[in-house]
């Protein structure tokens, strides 16, 4: 009996639970749970705040063209000064290269044309010694005169003057000529020292100094002695230097 009970009560236990699921409606699907906003921040990588959606991340290309356009448009103005201000640059550099070539061919023109560097008396040795010995013979010969031969002058000025010098000399010695035979005059002119202070090929200046005695050898000897310095200007003529100018610093 109690078998039966147990089976009869098994079977209505079952019939119930099945008329339940038939009579009862079919559940919904739970709805998804929106995200906590906490959650949201402390999940969200740096640099994206936690509201930002996907359409906020990436930049369109409208968006990328206009920053590039941006920069473009900063960077405009200094490429354009710069080629505004080449050609000034370049104007100035011109007027300062020119300047400095200007400047370069004028020193250049100096030295050549200075007379330093082309007196040949401070390197040329043998042709100074060569000057100075010839000119002191010159000076001594055409500045002396003897009243008993006085030709010797006269052939000594046209073997050693040249150019205005040949009047200069008679300029100087016409006075002495003058009186010579009267006051039978003696004159004596000795160079003791000189000195070249141009050489340049055939052309020279030397500065002479000079001792001069005059005698009057008349009725009573009288002799008086004197220095002298003058400057000559000299040529080379024939393998000869010869006076060609007689400077005595004298207006």
């Amino acid at each position: 009996m109690s078998t039966t009970r147990h089976l009869v009560n098994r079977q209505r236990r079952l019939a119930t639970v099945a008329a339940e699921r038939t009579a009862a409606p079919e559940r919904a699907p739970a709805a998804p749970q929106e995200p906590d906003a906490e959650a949201a921040v402390k999940d969200a990588p740096a640099g994206e705040s936690a509201d930002s959606d996907g359409s906020d991340a990436p930049e369109n290309s409208e968006d990328k063209d206009a920053a590039a356009a941006d920069g473009r448009s900063t960077k405009a103005p200094r490429t354009t000064g710069l080629r505004e201000r080449l050609p000034v640059v370049l104007c100035a550099l011109t007027v300062l290269l020119g300047a400095l070539a200007a400047w370069a061919f004028g020193s250049a023109a100096d030295l050549r044309d200075d007379p330093s560097r082309q007196n040949t008396a401070l390197t040329d040795i043998a042709r100074t010694s060569e000057v100075k010995g010839q000119i002191a013979d010159a000076v001594g010969a055409v500045f002396s005169y003897n009243y008993a031969a006085p030709e010797r002058s006269e052939e000594a000025a046209a073997g050693h003057l040249v150019g205005k010098a040949v009047q200069q000399h008679k300029d100087m010695l016409a006075q002495v000529r003058a009186q010579g035979q009267k006051q039978k005059l003696v004159l004596t002119t000795t160079v003791t020292d000189s000195g070249v202070e141009l050489l340049d090929g055939d052309r020279a200046r030397l500065l002479i100094f000079a001792d001069q005695s005059n005698t009057r050898t008349g009725a009573s000897d009288e002799t008086t002695y004197a220095a002298a310095m003058f400057a000559v200007d000299a040529v080379r003529r024939g393998g000869t230097w010869r006076i060609s100018s007689i400077d005595t610093f004298t207006r």
